[in-house]
């Protein structure tokens, strides 16, 4: 872990791995629902990394924070969120060889699994889901598509994402989704945190 300091009322916290920084960005919002954490205004969780801004006392954080002992996030904390989806995207079929199963079963894989909201970005409202074993990850795709559709369930590396609205994207592209991800007019406006837990349930019989 190292802590960097971000003006004078922020503070960048370095991790050694994503996985890393889902545990840290749990354990801060752990002791800051029992009010234990030092104020800060937001917590905001990268790929390695967790920022904390609105910090009254920057240094005395930066020289607690490695004194901490920080355990996996639990499975059963966090809001959950279903999403129904049709895996009929153009590369299940790809992504099910690269595994080596049959479009069915990597469909079976896929929906077997609980994620999680490691963190957000890339466009509003879109979460970057943890939870696939190591061994499922799969490349970005060589040739980018130019427009990808709003609503499309796709992989890439050890991730899981929704396109919350239709942009360019080089993503594995397994189903889709009417969930809308993305509404300024709902509070919330992102359906999902960091930290939320999600299920990819069925939809139209798919």
């Amino acid at each position: 872990m190292r802590t960097l300091p971000v003006g004078d009322r922020a503070l960048l916290v370095e991790l050694e791995s994503g996985a890393d920084a889902e545990a840290l960005h749990a354990e801060l919002l752990r002791r800051r629902a029992a009010g234990s954490l030092p104020p800060v205004r937001e917590i905001v969780p990268a790929a390695r990394t967790v920022l904390l801004d609105g910090l009254d006392d920057q240094a005395g954080l930066a020289a607690l924070l490695p004194g901490w002992e920080v355990a996996p996030p639990r499975a059963d904390t966090g809001a959950v969120v279903e999403i129904p989806v049709r895996y009929d995207g153009p590369d299940l079929a790809e992504v099910a060889s690269a595994w080596g199963v049959s479009p069915e079963a990597a469909v079976r894989i896929h929906r077997a699994v609980e994620f999680r909201v490691a963190f957000c970005g890339f466009a509003p409202g879109f979460g970057y889901l943890t939870g696939l074993p190591e061994r499922y990850g799969v490349p970005r795709r060589a040739t980018p598509r130019t427009s990808v559709p709003a609503g499309s369930v796709a992989l890439a590396g050890p991730y899981t994402g929704v396109y919350p609205r239709s942009s360019p994207g080089g993503w594995q592209l397994v189903g889709s989704t009417d969930a809308v991800l993305w509404d300024p007019d709902r509070e919330p406006a992102a359906l999902l945190a960091p930290g939320t837990r999600v299920r990819f349930v069925p939809r139209g019989g798919a």
